[in-house]
């Protein structure tokens, strides 16, 4: 459970995120919470995260996840994507990540992002826009 400021994202699974058997296959859901993570970045945060990644060159690759599937998403069901912060360090962000239907919590997920420099691949601190942005995320109520 998210606890905190949530940001959260309604959606109909596709039948391109889903098998043979019309569930959503695992990657699927992968790909559903980086769109998420990149829609949190621009519209709740208000920072392009198209200009992240070109021209300031800033990255914010996954380097861990932990994930539970709990039920499954079937084609055509209506879910929730949502997204909290667990904790800012100096270069790294660890998120909270649930994909909830009618039932209930669907996935569970934590992912921990590191910012990295585009140029030399090295961590690197959070840019202050993008920290205090977080930050003031973090103070908000769901």
């Amino acid at each position: 459970m998210i606890s905190g400021a949530v940001f959260e994202r309604s959606m109909r699974v596709p039948f391109s995120a889903c098998d043979p058997a019309g569930i959503m296959f695992f990657p699927q859901v992968f790909l559903a919470f980086q769109d998420h993570v990149e829609a949190w970045v621009s519209d709740a945060l208000g920072i392009p995260y198209h200009q992240l990644l070109g021209p300031r060159r800033v990255g914010l690759p996954s380097v861990r996840w932990e994930s539970d599937f709990r039920a499954i998403s079937r084609m055509g069901d209506r879910i929730a994507v949502r997204l909290g912060v667990e904790r800012l360090g100096r270069s790294s962000l660890t998120l909270q990540l649930e994909i909830r239907g009618d039932d209930g919590v669907r996935v569970a997920a934590r992912q921990v992002i590191v910012c990295t420099d585009l140029d030399t691949h090295r961590s690197a601190p959070f840019p202050d826009d993008l920290r205090a942005a977080i930050v003031r995320f973090q103070e908000t109520q769901s």
